[in-house]
């Protein structure tokens, strides 16, 4: 048996329904899918707690973790829509030096 992770879709589904019902019809297609992926809950975490206080985004962004398959995507992304290592941290909220040194570990 594989490992067993986090049910995302019902986390996310209950912190919408109990503090902010006002976010459901926007966050809808993505806990529609079967399977969340990590992109998804990033997108998730973006709809809902998007206007956060500083502090608080800060202290998120310290703890997030990238498994392979997330790092693949985000550099396909990135190459499908011939963006710079900047404008791509930019918009995942990353450092351009973890987008070259993956760049460095998955693209050889």
């Amino acid at each position: 048996m594989g490992k067993s992770g986090p049910n995302y879709k019902k986390i996310y589904t209950e912190i919408i329904v109990k503090k902010y019902p006002e976010k459901y019809e926007s966050c809808y297609p993505i806990l529609q899918k079967e399977v969340l992926s990590v992109l998804d809950v990033i997108k998730l975490n973006q709809l809902i707690f998007a206007f956060e206080d500083l502090e608080t985004s800060i202290f998120n962004q310290k703890h997030k973790a990238y498994d392979k398959a997330t790092i693949l995507n985000i550099l396909e992304y990135q190459k499908r829509n011939g963006y710079t290592n900047m404008r791509i941290a930019d918009e995942f909220k990353l450092s351009r030096n973890s987008i070259a040194k993956w760049k460095k570990i998955f693209m050889k």
